[in-house]
């Protein structure tokens, strides 16, 4: 199974146009992926830099054909005009393998003063995966507020043990046809995107602490390359948005069961398709 995890910066690359299509292309170049997860997809916000298009979830769905898309918006603010639509700004994730289930967890938004914030969200999806039933989750964290990110890992860590508790104590379903399906959820789950925490960082260091009543996170990247600092995710050729030089943010975890399933994960740092970089991971 092959997976890209990107902050795509709604399809504007390192120069500042946006063209969601030639970002796809990208992906496929990186991979024959099984799984795209993606941050920062848009709807109505046509008055962002380099004016995406309204509904950037229905372009995904014509330019992947055969592939599902799932989405889950953050930010849901009004429009700005009398007729437009609401401002919708989130995540998707896109996959060709069968999708049992989608959860869309709303995650922690305390208050902040000192610091711009809008609402996060982490879209699940539970895959029938090749080697078995796995959990994929798509997020990304506050930027401006330690506050809020050091409390959205403490949910997403939540959100695993839950999953957890449904794995080894599902209950049945009502019946056939109705919405109360049984609650057995995979156990085992990968937890990608873009944290805006430094590798290193408190909120790094949290994700990777020992998860009771469930096997704990790892970094797929640094399990691979032990001893390695990762290459920085953000920032290399979009010098503008990062004043401040490169930085390594974006991450792909995993439950530790699947350790023995890693094969490959890399951190692609050629394509200027967005200020973000991708980071490609591979299963058995």
């Amino acid at each position: 199974m092959r997976l890209i995890s990107w902050n795509v910066q709604w399809g504007r690359d390192a120069d500042g146009n946006v063209n969601l299509a030639r970002t796809l292309d990208e992906a496929h170049r990186l991979a024959d992926f099984d799984v795209l997860c993606l941050q920062e997809i848009t709807l109505g916000f046509s008055g962002l830099p380099g004016r995406p298009g309204d509904d950037q979830v229905a372009e995904l769905a014509y330019l992947l054909p055969g592939f599902t898309v799932v989405h889950a918006i953050g930010a849901d603010l009004k429009p700005l005009a009398p007729g437009a639509r609401r401002r919708q700004f989130g995540n998707a994730l896109v996959t060709r393998l069968p999708v049992e289930r989608v959860i869309r967890h709303s995650l922690p938004w305390p208050a902040d003063p000192a610091a711009p914030s809008m609402q996060r969200v982490a879209l699940e999806a539970a895959l029938d995966a090749p080697g078995g039933p796995l959990r994929v989750l798509v997020t990304h964290l506050e930027f401006y507020s330690l506050t809020q990110r050091l409390a959205q890992v403490d949910a997403l860590r939540r959100v695993q043990q839950e999953a957890a508790g449904h794995a080894a104590r599902p209950a049945r379903e009502e019946n056939a046809t109705g919405p109360f399906a049984s609650s057995a959820r995979p156990l085992s789950a990968i937890v990608c995107g873009d944290f805006n925490s430094a590798f290193g960082s408190e909120a790094y260091q949290r994700m990777l602490e020992p998860l009771p009543g469930s096997p704990a996170f790892i970094d797929a990247w640094t399990e691979l390359h032990p001893g390695a600092t990762p290459p920085p995710t953000a920032g290399i050729y979009d010098t503008v948005q990062w004043k401040n030089g490169p930085l390594t943010c974006d991450f792909v975890f995993a439950t530790e069961d699947l350790r023995g399933r890693l094969r490959r994960c890399e951190i692609d740092g050629a394509t200027r398709a967005s200020d973000h970089q991708p980071i490609v991971l591979e299963l058995d």
